[in-house]
């Protein structure tokens, strides 16, 4: 089975955490944390900078590593690696996703989390 690098941003601000709709594809209308694929030769750090600024027209600062996600979809294996992260600069703007939200712990398992994303929500609540 092949198997997709992606890195996920989980933007945190205020006792909430940014959440993006997918617009596309086989999982629209799912929620995810942004983020996306990493380049040959790119750090994961590196490329979670460039997602969220082609996707959300924003600087961000990756502030730590949380954890990595491996996940089987039908068709393929997703290795995901989360970052806490922080907003530099810019308005986060949708480029590419259908709707956002900030989620409090209250709401967070409100959306309808694409599997891979939903593991973690646990221990993103500890976060909030």
């Amino acid at each position: 089975m092949k198997t997709i690098n992606v890195v996920a941003a989980l933007i945190v601000h205020d006792g909430r955490i940014f959440a993006t709709q997918r617009g596309y594809g086989e999982w629209k209308g799912w929620w995810e944390f942004p983020g996306g694929k990493v380049e040959p030769g790119e750090a994961p750090e590196d490329a979670l900078v460039r997602e969220i600024r082609e996707e959300l027209a924003t600087e961000i600062c990756v502030e730590r590593y949380l954890t990595t996600i491996e996940w089987d979809y039908p068709t393929f294996h997703l290795s995901m690696r989360c970052y806490i992260c922080s907003v530099v600069s810019g308005t986060l703007t949708l480029l590419e996703h259908e709707a956002a939200s900030w989620l409090d712990r209250e709401h967070l398992r409100s959306v309808q989390w694409l599997p891979a994303d939903e593991t973690i929500i646990s221990e993103i609540e500890t976060l909030l």
